[in-house]
């Protein structure tokens, strides 16, 4: 048997916000439920069906159709452990009255998801549970991405944020370490990207002039017998963007299963690198509504440290 459906009307507050972060925290049901409830058409957006990527407009009505009594039971989002908790913690590099800037660890899911049961906002959301109130991510990270991540704990400042985003006036700068050397210091990758129709293993982005226009930066920082340090400046935000970039001018990065080269990926794994070897180092961006320039930056992990150390040795790299 189910109960009457619930209604409401979206305030000005939070208009603009993607309908699945705004109901996720409001129901307490995992992403993928109300995801299902979604496709069912049981999340209703002015008497229509809607989409997860929906964004809220001031006045739009939400109806929401009640849960059967075995969803009501469905498993409950896990308890961050103790230890997890102790590390977001001490990796925050940046906080505010509006914004938390987090250097995200690698191996975190900045949300949960298929196999995901809980990403770095959901275990934010229970530390700080009764301190704050709206919890947000103002943009994302991959997976086996370190470093600089921004949450919002306002909905203007996350409003704010992604149109800084849209108009490039956020800087963010991210080093990796890339098979071979390039032939110039500097250079600028202007290929297209668009997602690919069915791809193995998650989702794929490829290069493609149907693709949406993307653009990264890549500056040599440090050379080495078999691969080059760079930093990559990205002046759009698309999914994997460095990762194909670097790729399809035939520097795949260091520890990308995805879009790397086997045996270079080999290679880098008999000198100890265990993971991706990418990391967004650097944010700059100044919002409008408090003119402060906020710049923090998360210095390159000590395992990507230690490893560029092992580099400098000639003898390593001899077998390759």
């Amino acid at each position: 048997m189910k109960n009457s459906p619930t209604s409401f009307v979206i305030v000005a507050e939070h208009a603009d916000r993607r309908i699945d972060n705004y109901l996720v925290p409001l129901l307490k049901i995992p992403r993928t439920l109300l995801y299902r409830f979604i496709r069912q058409g049981r999340v209703r957006v002015n008497k229509k069906r809607t989409d997860p990527s929906y964004r809220l407009q001031t006045g739009d009505q939400i109806v929401i159709y009640a849960f059967r009594a075995e969803e009501n039971t469905a498993p409950k989002v896990a308890t961050p452990s103790s230890r997890i908790v102790e590390k977001l913690s001490n990796r925050i590099l940046y906080e505010d009255e509006n914004l938390l800037i987090l250097n995200k660890p690698t191996g975190l899911a900045v949300h949960s998801g298929t196999d995901v049961s809980m990403g770095v906002i959901e275990i934010l959301r229970q530390m700080r549970q009764g301190e704050n109130d709206f919890l947000e991510l103002a943009h994302r990270l991959d997976r086996d991405t370190s470093g600089c991540l921004v949450i919002a704990k306002k909905p203007r400042v996350l409003r704010e944020f992604q149109e800084l985003l849209r108009t490039g006036k956020v800087e963010k700068i991210y080093q990796a370490l890339t098979m071979g050397h390039w032939s110039k210091k500097d250079n600028r990758i202007s290929a297209s990207l668009e997602r690919q129709e069915k791809a193995c293993h998650g989702r794929k982005i490829k290069v493609s002039d149907d693709g949406k226009a993307s653009v990264t930066d890549f500056h040599v920082v440090q050379t080495f017998p078999l691969a080059s340090l760079v930093a990559a400046t990205l002046h759009t935000g698309r999914m994997h963007q460095i990762r194909v970039h670097a790729q399809s001018v035939g520097h795949p990065i260091a520890g990308d299963t995805k879009y790397g080269d086997k045996a270079f990926n080999q290679m880098m794994h008999q000198l100890g690198l265990r993971r991706l070897f990418l990391q967004a180092v650097k944010i700059r961006f100044q919002l409008p509504s408090t003119k402060k320039m906020i710049c923090v930056e998360a210095p390159l992990e000590a395992e990507l440290k230690d490893f560029l150390s092992r580099l400098s040795c000639p003898k390593k790299m001899t077998n390759f």
